[in-house]
């Protein structure tokens, strides 16, 4: 018999159906016993009386475990006694797989890395399958969003044979006798789009980061979300289009999933006001004294760690009553070479961060494209020409003013639906100790 999800069994009614989901409750009792399965479209009650007629279904039941694997028919009837829907199954077949390993069940606290282990399971919690529906959502708002004004999606190339982001944090492997490093980013690439005429550009794919941090915000593989957009008179205008992105989004998101990650995460989503509040670097220095926040000795200068990120956001929340806030003009220090600055601050870069709720979900800037310039950029800040002398020729032969944005993903996520830690939001977390499951 053909499966019928469960979210539709209220209009199968006096039908037979087949339902195929995971064991979620068991009550055996002596006269009856009830079994509460679960799919990704709901649950339901499944009723089957004890009688000799029902010995072999009755053994069945009995010797399940939660999150058994089963596939039942019966036939639905009307119950109005019954929360679920108002319907129940009638048990007339059954059949489970071997009994799971690990109760998930939700009901009692587990740690996030044994959580991690078992993955697989973890995933069957209803609250973490939304996570990943509102992901759906998420992607395809973007998309609905970037075609809608223009742009194009593009798929780079994650081997490469330089450097994306610098030297540091980067993986590499033998490539045919040569070394290839796993791409950091596709700015590069991005870039190039520009150089060609694409005008507009969008990705979202995996970046890789050899980096050594087991923090609640870090991975070293994880999905970027990044554009890259021509004729641009500074980087005001890529934080402009990334505020209607962003209400976008959380138009979508609220609309199909508001009441759910209410139920699920106790929080609201909240639809932001445009424009989003906007401090300099310096501006926000002086709000983090104000505040009494002294950053750790090792926080480089012009830079704000994370938490200073959120004493910002409190702040922001608090004084102004918003949960977005970009931070703009970071020093050249703190940048890339290829961020373009300010002609009469030339220690100054037309760059920002956007931090929402506790942390930093984007980066971006207005790119340099001027060739002379960009080659002096990189030589000032060590970067080995040679290396990346294919990138530097992309802007030999004209190249547009330009600007985008890198974004998290998973941070996306995490602010969301108010997870401390990104782990819990990525369907496979990647990290210094972690490359199983």
């Amino acid at each position: 018999m053909e499966r019928t999800l469960v979210k539709d069994i209220r209009s199968q009614i006096g039908k037979d159906v087949t339902v195929k989901g995971f064991v979620q409750v068991i009550r055996d009792q002596k006269a009856v016993q009830f079994l509460i399965l679960r799919d990704h479209s709901g649950m339901v009650q499944v009723v089957v009386e004890r009688s000799e007629a029902n010995a072999q279904f009755n053994q069945i039941l009995a010797s399940l475990a939660r999150e058994s694997a089963v596939e039942v028919s019966g036939r639905v009837v009307d119950n109005p006694r019954v929360k679920l829907g108002q319907v129940e199954i009638l048990l007339s077949d059954s059949n489970s797989e071997p009994v799971l390993p690990v109760d998930i069940s939700g009901q009692t606290l587990t740690e996030i890395d044994k959580r991690l282990d078992w993955r697989f399971l973890d995933l069957r919690r209803p609250e973490n399958q939304l996570i990943f529906r509102i992901q759906t959502t998420v992607e395809q708002a973007m998309r609905e969003f970037w075609v809608a004004e223009g742009f194009v999606e593009i798929h780079t190339p994650k081997l490469m044979g330089s450097a994306s982001e610098g030297g540091a944090e980067l993986f590499t492997l033998p490539y045919f006798g040569q070394t290839a490093a796993l791409a950091q980013s596709p700015q590069f690439f991005k870039q190039m789009a520009m150089a060609a005429g694409l005008d507009r550009v969008f990705e979202i794919g995996p970046v890789f980061r050899a980096d050594p941090s087991f923090t609640s915000r870090h991975a070293t593989e994880f999905t970027s979300v990044d554009m890259e957009m021509s004729w641009i008179d500074s980087h005001a205008d890529v934080m402009e289009l990334e505020e209607r992105w962003l209400r976008h989004i959380l138009e979508q998101v609220k609309d199909k999933h508001g009441a759910e990650i209410k139920t699920f995460y106790d929080t609201e989503v909240v639809i932001p006001e445009i424009p989003f509040p906007k401090f300099s670097m310096a501006e926000a220095q002086q709000i983090l004294r104000r505040e009494g926040h002294k950053p750790p000795a090792d926080t480089r200068t012009g830079d704000i760690d994370p938490q200073g990120e959120r004493v910002l956001c409190e702040y922001v929340r608090r004084e102004l009553g918003h949960e977005f806030v970009f931070i703009t003009d970071y020093p050249k220090d703190n940048r890339p070479f290829y961020h373009m600055r300010y002609a009469d601050r030339p220690g100054i870069t037309k760059s920002f961060d956007l931090l929402w709720k506790w942390m930093e979900i984007t980066t971006g800037s207005q790119r340099e494209h001027r060739y002379d310039v960009l080659e002096s950029q990189a030589r000032e800040m060590g970067v080995t020409l040679d290396a990346i002398q294919f990138y530097l020729d992309f802007f030999r032969f004209g190249c547009p003013p330009h600007g985008g944005f890198g974004f998290g993903l998973a941070r996306l996520l995490a602010a969301l639906v108010n997870q401390g830690n990104i782990r819990e939001v990525t369907f496979l977390h990647r990290g210094p100790n972690r490359l199983v499951p």
